[in-house]
């Protein structure tokens, strides 16, 4: 089968999810209503009025009328993709009926609401026949309704060894002439569920990393030309292990993830973003320290690595417990080793344009430098490497640019937000390179 994608998007970075009914509320659709007036960073790729786990049994009802009432209002000026999450469940023939009728009555509402519904969330899904079930009321919410055949996009929620095994599947499942499997649009994490269908434990109650499930879901999304997602991040006040999530997420290829509040909304569309400014890193034991830019230079301002002049062109380089004598090439190398550069949006757009310019004239790779000046206990070293641009590496770079361009494409409620962010200028030039 093709990976070529099916919609638009090539990137989600939000998934956030609200309740559709609040029981004991005036208005038990106030939690819906702020949401869909969401603008901006504050506003996610993806919003998921939530009929199943956030709403309250007996208030599910009343959710589906809320869906229809707050859609139809406020659906044509929102400005990411509406993909309502409906009631299911592999093991349960009624909850799956009853999730068929929730997206029966949106459809056939005579308010309009599904005119601004993407499509639908399915969640605790089984094996990969289980997901053709979920298909097949969607064909059939189309038919019913007058929808174009495949307008209504299918996102699922992984909660079981059962899915994630059938992620395997679907590069084999999807296009087959039985099945409309190419709805398929966002493969979604949930690791809560997950734990309790794998009898998982942990001492302290809490969830287990499951980074092999993240892994899972990626691969499989990869494979089949769709979108991964993790799952929520329940510490809503730990931004910093929210931020950690996200960035060992990337390294796997997964952009998205769950958000439960318009704060963490904002703190997931901004991480994929490539840096406004560059910046250089020292590894110190395990980890990576920023330097602190002083002019053209890069401070280290700690205690785990010291330096100093011990003789003519000699230095002694203290690395935690260890030290030894080094000469100036020595310590340039060494130095070399220990530090990297995390590029800003504005080093990548030079770097591809300095590349498609040579493309232009003819040469197939070039070499590119970095040089900065790194000062430990106030001793000043020169380091400098040359890098090999050829082919692969523009189009490696080209995948930060390619998530700027799809932010961009599809929403421009956030060019303003852009542009204070990196300068008009970068801006038009990160969207203009690559194409």
């Amino acid at each position: 089968m093709s990976t070529d994608r099916h919609y638009a998007r090539e990137f989600v970075r939000t998934f956030f999810t609200s309740p559709t009914a609040v029981q004991g509320e005036d208005d038990s659709a106030k939690m819906l209503r702020s949401a869909a007036q969401l603008r901006g960073m504050r506003a996610p790729d993806v919003w998921v009025p939530d009929n199943e786990d956030a709403t309250a049994p007996s208030m599910r009802e009343e959710g589906i009328e809320n869906i229809i009432e707050v859609v139809a209002e406020h659906g044509a000026d929102f400005p990411g993709e509406i993909h309502p999450r409906v009631v299911w469940h592999r093991e349960d023939p009624a909850a799956r009926y009853q999730g068929f009728q929730q997206m029966l009555r949106v459809a056939r509402s005579d308010t309009g609401a599904i005119e601004h519904i993407d499509g639908f969330v399915i969640p605790e899904v089984g094996d990969v026949d289980d997901w053709k079930k979920a298909d097949e009321f969607f064909t059939i919410v189309e038919e019913e309704c007058g929808l174009e055949a495949g307008s209504l996009s299918m996102s699922v929620i992984v909660e079981s060894g059962e899915a994630e095994l059938a992620l395997g599947d679907l590069r084999a499942e999807m296009g087959k002439p039985s099945n409309n499997l190419e709805r398929l649009f966002l493969l979604v994490d949930g690791e809560v569920d997950y734990t309790k269908d794998m009898r998982a434990m942990t001492p302290t109650g809490e969830l287990p990393p499951w980074p092999e499930l993240r892994h899972n879901t990626s691969r499989g999304a990869s494979a089949a030309g769709l979108i991964a997602v993790d799952g929520p991040y329940d510490d809503i006040r730990d931004v910093a292990g929210y931020r950690e999530r996200m960035e060992e997420n990337r390294a796997k290829g997964m952009t998205g993830i769950w958000s439960l509040t318009p704060g963490q909304v904002v703190e997931a569309n901004e991480a994929p973003l490539p840096p406004v400014d560059g910046r250089w890193l020292l590894e110190v034991g395990d980890e990576e320290v920023a330097l602190e830019p002083d002019g053209e230079a890069q401070v280290y301002d700690g205690d785990e690595v010291g330096l100093d002049v011990v003789g003519d062109g000699e230095y002694a380089l203290r690395v935690g417990g260890d030290e030894r004598v080094l000469d100036d090439e020595e310590l340039e190398a060494e130095l070399l080793d220990m530090t990297a550069y995390v590029p800003s949006l504005d080093d990548i757009v030079d770097s591809m344009e300095e590349f498609e310019a040579a493309k232009e004239a003819g040469r197939g790779a070039i070499a590119m430098t970095q040089s900065t000046t790194v000062v430990i206990d106030g001793v000043s070293v020169e380091i400098s490497r040359d890098r090999m641009w050829d082919e692969a590496t523009y189009q490696a770079a080209q995948t930060p640019i390619t998530l700027f361009q799809d932010v961009h494409e599809h929403r421009p409620d956030q060019h303003e937000d852009l542009e204070e962010m990196y300068g008009a200028d970068v801006v038009e030039r990160a969207t203009a390179v690559g194409n």
